[in-house]
């Protein structure tokens, strides 16, 4: 009797300490998706700053309708901030420029002067080789880093959208005005989704045109399936109709097109990967060669032929590299 009564002290035990442990891990499990739900915008508003503030904050790191700068530079810069932008880093494309320019001068400076102390000849193909080494490494990865991060931010974007419209429209059944249901897209939606129509309602309830505000949120992502949005928008106010029945045909052509995209994805996956394999492996089979054994190329480079040799390589991998994205970029 008293083993029994012993058994049963241990098994409720057992099962006592389960259902705590069981019963805290679903609340912090919880509780991270909770916080994961909430987008930066309404994160701002908790902490006690006003909308105009919040506005301000969000829109600081977004790019402006033109460049700032006339000509190709200005376009450059124009086009790498919006990259940063969607990549949600709060870095001015003036001083991501300066620092990978500093980062590249200083890891070429510290490669030579490697290639100097192991009394390697400086020669001009050397110095050539070098430089694209550093350029490599501190302005091509980096600006490969930031523009994944991007597109990723995008393709989230994307996955979001319908869902959103999805709630617009039932909103707009259920009665609400369309600031109304914009408004509820920014407290119910996560990022990067949420705080830009957080952005939108802002800008609205600051004097904007709705229109105006989406469109510019179309444009800073770049997005087909938002500026279709914008367009019923605008042709629902000038010929009426019910709004409602025209979003819910926008959003069966939107998930139309987007499984039709993933069939294509999925078609030219084999095609995509050779390509992704044809591009990094150059660059792979340099950065291996010359971290492994230098002076398999620091040899050649003394050679007065490698300069344009090397030049004439480098310009054929770039326009190799761009007709393959131009190949594999299929547009639906």
């Amino acid at each position: 009797m008293p083993g029994l009564v012993r058994i049963l002290a241990l098994v409720a035990v057992f099962v006592s300490v389960f259902a705590v442990v069981r019963i805290a891990g679903m609340m912090a499990v919880h509780g991270r998706q909770q916080r994961r739900a909430v987008n930066r915008r309404l994160g701002l508003l908790r902490q006690g700053l006003d909308r105009e503030t919040v506005a301000g904050i969000l829109r600081g790191n977004r790019p402006g309708e033109k460049p700032s700068f006339p000509g190709p530079i200005g376009m450059m810069l124009w086009r790498l901030h919006r990259t940063a932008a969607m990549a949600d880093i709060h870095i001015a494309p003036q001083n991501l420029a300066v620092m990978s320019l500093g980062g590249c001068l200083a890891l070429d400076s510290v490669i030579l002067f490697f290639v100097w102390s192991a009394r390697i000849p400086v020669t001009a193909g050397v110095v050539e080789l070098v430089t694209c080494v550093a350029v490599a490494i501190t302005v091509v990865l980096p600006l490969l880093v930031i523009s994944r991060m991007a597109q990723k931010r995008r393709k989230r974007m994307e996955q979001q959208f319908p869902l959103a419209l999805d709630v617009f429209t039932r909103a707009l059944k259920a009665g609400h005005p369309i600031a109304a249901a914009i408004d509820l897209l920014t407290r119910e939606v996560a990022d990067p989704l949420g705080s830009e129509f957080g952005l939108v309602a802002d800008e609205v309830t600051y004097g904007a045109d709705l229109h105006d505000s989406l469109m510019r949120l179309a444009d800073r992502w770049d997005l087909e399936d938002i500026r279709m949005f914008v367009v019923s928008l605008s042709v629902q106010s000038e010929t009426g109709g019910n709004l409602a029945e025209v979003l819910e045909n926008l959003l069966k052509v939107i998930r139309d097109r987007a499984a039709l995209f993933m069939k294509v994805r999925a078609l030219s996956s084999e095609g995509r990967m050779s390509g992704w394999m044809l591009t990094a492996l150059p660059v792979l089979t340099l950065a291996s060669m010359f971290a492994v054994n230098p002076r398999f190329y620091l040899d050649v480079a003394q050679d007065s032929i490698f300069i344009y040799g090397f030049s004439s390589l480098m310009a054929m991998y770039v326009l190799g590299v761009f007709i393959i994205s131009r190949i594999v970029d299929i547009k639906v």
